[in-house]
């Protein structure tokens, strides 16, 4: 597969998660507070929640139901209730095209 068009560059905000569906799997696509762009998986793994809608920090993206904060680099969980790590992808900017393969998990450390 190959990165595709998840949205344009200038529709995000700092620290606004936004949720797009690329292919029938949920992203949240997050742009931090130092101007980088995040691919997450956007179902929280404590309970079926959309991460997008939940409260950027620093380089966490937090659930709202019940608390658990993800790492944006790295997809894992900072704190309970969650204990699984979300899958994290790979951001190409290109233009203002941000773009994202679906079908390929970001190998991290």
């Amino acid at each position: 597969m190959t990165a595709q068009k998840a949205l344009s560059f200038s529709d995000l905000e700092q620290d606004t998660p936004v949720r797009v569906e690329l292919d029938g799997v949920p992203i949240a696509v997050v742009l931090d507070s130092e101007g980088e762009v995040h691919a997450i998986g956007d179902t929280c793994t404590h309970g079926d929640i959309s991460l997008s809608d939940g409260f950027v920090e620093g380089e966490t993206l937090e659930c709202w139901a019940h608390g658990s904060a993800f790492s944006l680099r790295t997809g894992r969980p900072l704190n309970l209730p969650a204990y699984e790590p979300v899958p994290v992808y790979e951001v190409t900017i290109d233009g203002d095209d941000v773009l994202i393969d679906p079908h390929l998990i970001k190998e991290v450390n």
